[in-house]
C-alpha cells in the first residue's frame, strides 16, 4: 500500500484513538495468503483490552468506509502492539528509558545488524543504549526498526 494512504489512515484514526484516551502505535496494511489486512495498533498505560479494540474498530469501520481510501477488500484488525511493542516515534525512546530494546539498523552499523540492550534515551538524534557493557549511540535516521524486548 502506498505510504500516503497509510498516512491518511493514521490521520483519520489519530483523533478517534486519542479521544478514547488511547495511543495510536502503528498502522500496517499487509497481505497474508489470499487476504489483505489493515491493522491498527493501539496502546494505553496498563495495556488495552477487548473493549478498547472493539470501540476503535467500530468507529474506524465507519470512518474508513466514508473515506473510501482502499479500493480492494480487506479485513480491519485493531489490537495491542504486544509485549514487544515497536518503537515508532521519537517520544517512544524517552518513554521507554531503562527498558530492554532491540534495534535493527538499515545496514550494518559498527559491524552489527542488531543491538539489544537497555535504552538510555534519545540524545541529539541518536538512540543511546547500554550494549555489552558500554554505551552505543545509533543515529535515529539509520534505524530500520526497533522494539521492546522481553527477557525470558
Amino acid at each position: 500500500m502506498n505510504a500516503s494512504i497509510l498516512n491518511k489512515v493514521r490521520q483519520l484514526a489519530e483523533p478517534y484513538v486519542a479521544e478514547l484516551g488511547l495511543e495510536l502505535v502503528d498502522v500496517e496494511y499487509v497481505r497474508e495468503g489470499a487476504y489483505w489486512y489493515l491493522r491498527i495498533y493501539i496502546d494505553k498505560e496498563g495495556g488495552v483490552d477487548i473493549d478498547d479494540c472493539t470501540e476503535v474498530s467500530r468507529k474506524m469501520n465507519d470512518v474508513l468506509d466514508k473515506a473510501n481510501l482502499i479500493s480492494q477488500a480487506y479485513m480491519l484488525e485493531v489490537s495491542s502492539p504486544g509485549i514487544e511493542r515497536p518503537l515508532k516515534k521519537r517520544e517512544d525512546y524517552e518513554k521507554y528509558k531503562g527498558e530492554l530494546v532491540s534495534i535493527y539498523p538499515k545496514e550494518l552499523y559498527q559491524g552489527y545488524n542488531c543491538f539489544t540492550g537497555n535504552l538510555v534515551g534519545l540524545v541529539d538524534d541518536q538512540v543511546v543504549l547500554e550494549y555489552e557493557g558500554q554505551q552505543i549511540a545509533i543515529p535515529l535516521a539509520q534505524i530500520e526498526r526497533a522494539h521492546l524486548s522481553f527477557d525470558f
